[in-house]
């Protein structure tokens, strides 16, 4: 199953979905989270979103795989 959930700190009080793939390291590059997300591996709060804009704020939980992040201020 999924492991401990990490907390990544962003520097403000959101940040963009895409945006955080890359800054959180759960993907590599921005092509590869526009495909993720596009194609619905990628979910916020439990839930896939496909929205590459999506905002993110303190406290969303973001799974890609087997990991699940935090956002963080």
């Amino acid at each position: 199953m999924s492991s401990a959930i990490d907390d990544v700190s962003i520097g403000g009080e959101m940040i963009r979905l895409g945006q955080f793939l890359k800054f959180s390291g759960l993907i590599d590059s921005g092509g590869d989270a526009k495909e993720a997300i596009i194609d619905g591996f990628v979910k916020v709060n439990g839930e896939v979103d496909r929205r590459r804009g999506r905002q993110l704020h303190d406290g969303d939980l973001v799974s890609f795989e087997a990991r699940t992040v935090r956002v963080r201020p």
